[in-house]
Parts: C-alpha cells; sequence; structure tokens
C-alpha cells in the first residue's frame, strides 16, 4: 500500500475516533477501513469491480423490500396448482388459514401472514441497507478518497459527517415505510389478490409481451419525471422535496433520504403498471429492478457511464447536476422528457435553488457575482464523468461572458 493510501486511512481512523458511536453512521466502514483493505488487496482487480458492481445491484433492488416483489411472481409463476384456475397461493412462507403473529384476522383482506412478510422485508432492508451501503460507502469513498478526481462527480466536495448521518436517519425511515409497502402489496398478491399482472404469456400474445417492455417502462419513467417535476414546483419543494435536496453531492444513501409523504407517492408511481394495464410479471420485475439499480448508480456521485446498449439511460453526472443545480434534469433513467419539455440543463442558463421552473436564467440576464458563483460550480464538476468536451464547453461559456 502507498503512503497516500495509508495517510487517508490514518485521516479516516482519526475521524472516528474522535467521533461518539452512533449505530446510524457509517463509521464502521472506515473504523475497520485498514481490515478491509488488507482482505481486499488480495482479490485480483477485476474480482474487485465485479464484487462492487453486484453490491450496488443488490442494493438497488432489495433495500424497499423489493425482492419480496421478486420472489412472489417467480412463486406464483412457478408453483402452480394444476386443479385450480391459476397458480397456488399456498406456497412460500404464509399460511392461509393464520394471521401470522398479528392478533386480528386478515383472511377477509387477503392478508394473512403480514407480519411475516413485514418482518422479513425490513430485516433484509435495513441488513442490505447498512452493510452493503457500508460496503459501497468504504469501496469508494473511504478507499479511494484521495483519488476523488479519478471517480467522483464533484471530486473536491463531500458531504459532511453531520448530513452523512442525517441522510442515513431519514433513509432508514424512509426503508420502513418502503418495507411495509411491500410487504402489504407482495401479501395481498400471494394469498390470491387481484391485480393486473398474469403468468402466462398466451394470456395476452407475444405480441403484446413484447410491446409491453417499452410500454410499462415509458410509462413508468414519464410517470415519474412529472411526479418529480411537480414536486419542485414551489410549494411542494419547500414543504417536501427541500428535504432530499440537502444532498448537494448525493451519495448511495440519499436514495431514499426522501420526505416520507413523497416516497411513497413515488412507491405509488413505480407501482401502478399492477393496476392500470395487462404486464407479465417477468416484464415488471425486470424493469422495477432496473429503475430501483439505476436508482443507486444516479444518487451515487459516482461518474458511472451508460452501457453502449442504453442509449436512452443518461450518465450519472445527469442526476449528479440536478442536485448541484437543483430545479434541473427533472428525469431518471430517460433524457427525452427534459429535452421535450425544456427542463435540459443547457450551457446558456445559470440554475439555482430559487430558480424554479427548470428553464433557468440566461447568461445575458446575470450580474457578474451570478456569473462568478455559476463559474465556480461549473468549475468544481468532473470532466471525467462528461463524454467529450461538454464540461470544458460550459466552462468557456462562463468564462466568456465574463471577459
Amino acid at each position: 500500500m502507498n503512503d497516500t493510501n495509508k495517510s487517508t486511512m490514518e485521516e479516516a481512523s482519526s475521524r472516528v475516533s474522535s467521533t461518539p458511536s452512533d449505530p446510524m453512521a457509517v463509521t464502521w466502514a472506515e473504523k475497520y477501513s485498514k481490515t478491509l483493505e488488507k482482505y481486499w488487496n488480495t482479490l485480483p482487480n477485476f474480482l474487485g469491480s465485479f464484487i462492487a458492481s453486484v453490491a450496488v445491484f443488490i442494493l438497488g433492488s432489495t433495500i424497499r423490500g423489493e425482492w419480496l416483489h421478486i420472489l412472489v411472481h417467480f412463486l406464483k409463476a412457478f408453483y402452480y396448482d394444476e386443479g385450480s384456475s391459476g397458480p397456488d397461493t399456498n406456497v412460500a412462507f404464509n399460511s392461509t388459514t393464520s394471521s401470522g403473529f398479528l392478533a386480528i384476522d386478515l383472511g377477509p383482506y387477503k392478508l394473512q401472514g403480514l407480519g411475516y412478510y413485514w418482518l422479513a422485508a425490513t430485516t433484509i432492508s435495513y441488513a442490505v441497507y447498512l452493510g452493503i451501503g457500508g460496503f459501497l460507502h468504504w469501496y469508494f469513498y473511504v478507499r479511494q478518497r484521495d483519488r476523488s478526481h479519478e471517480w467522483k462527480c464533484q471530486p473536491n466536495k463531500f458531504m459532511s459527517p453531520e448530513l452523512e448521518r442525517h441522510e442515513i436517519l431519514l433513509g432508514s425511515f424512509s426503508l420502513l415505510l418502503g418495507s411495509t409497502v411491500s410487504s402489504l402489496v407482495s401479501c395481498y398478491l400471494m394469498n390470491g389478490g387481484t391485480s393486473t399482472i398474469y403468468y402466462d404469456v398466451s394470456d395476452y400474445g407475444w405480441l403484446w409481451y413484447l410491446a409491453s417492455w417499452p410500454v410499462v417502462f415509458i410509462w413508468q419513467d414519464y410517470l415519474t419525471y412529472w411526479h418529480h417535476r411537480v414536486y419542485h414546483m414551489p410549494f411542494l419543494y419547500k414543504h417536501f422535496h427541500k428535504l432530499h435536496h440537502k444532498y448537494k453531492q448525493p451519495t448511495a444513501f440519499s436514495v431514499t433520504a426522501i420526505h416520507p409523504i413523497e416516497f411513497l407517492h413515488m412507491q405509488a408511481v413505480l407501482l401502478s403498471p399492477m393496476v392500470v394495464f395487462p404486464v407479465h410479471w417477468t416484464v415488471f420485475v425486470t424493469i422495477m429492478m432496473y429503475l430501483y439499480y439505476h436508482g443507486i448508480i444516479d444518487h451515487s456521485g459516482i461518474n458511472f457511464k451508460a452501457q453502449w446498449w442504453q442509449p436512452w439511460q443518461p450518465d450519472c453526472i445527469f442526476h449528479d447536476n440536478h442536485h448541484q443545480y437543483f430545479h434541473v434534469n427533472f428525469g431518471f433513467n430517460c433524457t427525452l422528457w427534459d429535452k421535450i419539455h425544456g427542463t435540459y440543463r443547457q450551457k446558456g442558463k445559470v440554475y439555482r435553488e430559487d430558480i424554479f421552473y427548470g428553464k433557468g436564467k440566461d447568461l445575458t440576464s446575470c450580474t457578474k457575482d451570478e456569473l462568478k458563483a455559476e463559474l465556480n460550480e461549473r468549475e468544481s464538476e468532473n470532466q471525467l464523468a462528461y463524454r467529450g468536451n461538454l464540461r470544458d464547453d460550459q466552462v468557456f461559456e462562463i468564462k466568456h461572458k465574463l471577459s
């Protein structure tokens, strides 16, 4: 290990030793950094990168309890009772004759065994959130902190320990809500509750099955765009969404650090295909995992790039810009909506927390102080997070105006 890495971990250790023990912080990743580094260095580089990628995927697909949706649909698709008209719902950790450890009879509501679903969902959500989330924090924000210019969207800016703690506390409460929603929906479906999800392709034919992939994706993404944009209206932003924008340099923990009301609203948007139109379970589950995975990626603050097979998917810097500049780039998994509605970030505009509606302010209308502040923001971005010379062009635009 080189001297720079040693000094970085010594700095992290001193930070932990001077901080009171706090179970709702990621200090464990820093406290055991030397031990983790010792074993991590024995792994080949390609294996380390693979483990980190898998960890992101697991975190994204499980923290809100979505793994229960995946399990339920898998069981309903493959554990089929040929003597009935549909999948057998008497499987998994559910009993149709017992209400679990709840004292009331939930049978009439198709929620038998709800307590077990809730316990499983919340336990795994918190274990993954703090365990794998802490690992990713160590892998990037501790282990590679001294090389932030190589991987971080805003390489010279980090959240304070107080803000880190705040986002984990808020995110943990949101996890409780998300796990509760997931357990309710999963339990209801497993007990024979109705939805528009189907399990046999022949029910609606192959044409609809193939067409439903883009239909479901576009439905969820466009609805999410408007959900997000509406929460950036002055009243809703100040009373709800502003809480999420405390994190101007977001991390993976930021993805669930949202006002509880907004969080539940977002859950409803993502689950809406289950009650709107017929959707095969493989389509619903796959797209859901994709959306949650990229939710982690987009909030990570790391300069991840979209793959060649994702022409619709923006790079991580797109949403990082949203946190840095506030009212712009409202989309998540597609830039098209922002480009259509004029809310895509433009180099000839200034965006700040007090400039609403996603349209920005023309550089020609800005004072010299406003231009200087904007130049400071643009120069703090990482050129490596962009493709080509886009970041340099944005910086040059401001410098040209100032000259």
